[in-house]
């Protein structure tokens, strides 16, 4: 099994991050820290990473969760900030598929099945990711066809997207918008783009999957039809 396959079957983390770690020399096999990222283990060998040994786990866990702001989206923080990763009550080791900003909340996917992870990370499968958004100032209709359309986020032009104007006071307005890219901060520089900087962030729906009645917070189990259609996707 290739190296980054197994620290994933681990449940460490995806197999991209994998590779990261590898770079960063935190894998070691057999004792020696581990530079050859195409590496295979074969029956025998010890893997460690980050000092500590691992093995591919048996029972596969799908955990959604409603992240709150203030937790980092990852299994360790230098820093010492509060990871979603303790907001899971299961003793199976977890890690975040994809990211939510520090300061974002809403759904996120945990689980220790790096093969999905792996899948649904790739760019060909990006699902249909919906925020309630409420931004500075009165964002105006016009605005809202300039983020339909697509708008320049610096060296990249987003596809179009979906808004829906909810309401707005004196100082801000409350909106929806659907994308189906993952540029990383990508809603926040949108609405930077437009002059109407994101002032709270939830993310909303990933796909078929929503938040619904779950608490900020909060997780639950994913049920089998929906591990199925995050597998079918």
């Amino acid at each position: 099994m290739r190296i980054n396959q197994y620290i994933a079957a681990a449940g460490i983390t995806s197999r991209r991050k994998a590779d990261e770690m590898i770079g960063e020399g935190r894998v070691r096999v057999n004792g020696k820290v581990l530079a050859n990222p195409g590496y295979h283990v074969e029956e025998g060998d010890v893997v460690e990473v980050d000092g500590a040994r691992i093995t591919p786990v048996q029972k596969k866990v799908y955990y959604l969760l409603n992240k709150p702001t203030g937790y980092v989206t990852s299994t360790a923080d230098k820093e010492g900030r509060p990871l979603v990763t303790e907001l899971v009550p299961d003793s199976v080791r977890v890690f975040p598929v994809g990211r939510l900003d520090y300061n974002t909340s809403g759904l996120l996917i945990l689980t220790n099945d790096g093969d999905l992870s792996n899948k649904l990370m790739h760019p060909s499968h990006e699902f249909a990711k919906k925020y309630l958004v409420r931004a500075k100032g009165i964002v105006t209709l016009a605005d809202a066809k300039k983020l339909e359309e697509g708008v320049d986020i610096g060296g990249f032009v987003t596809s179009p997207a979906e808004v829906h104007l909810i309401r707005h006071d004196r100082n801000s307005t409350l909106l929806e918008i659907t994308i189906h890219e993952g540029k990383n901060r990508q809603v926040r520089r949108m609405l930077k783009a437009i002059d109407h900087p994101v002032e709270e962030l939830c993310r909303t729906g990933l796909g078929n999957l929503t938040i619904g009645r779950l608490s900020t917070g909060q997780c639950r189990k994913l049920s089998p039809a929906e591990v199925e259609y995050l597998k079918r996707v």
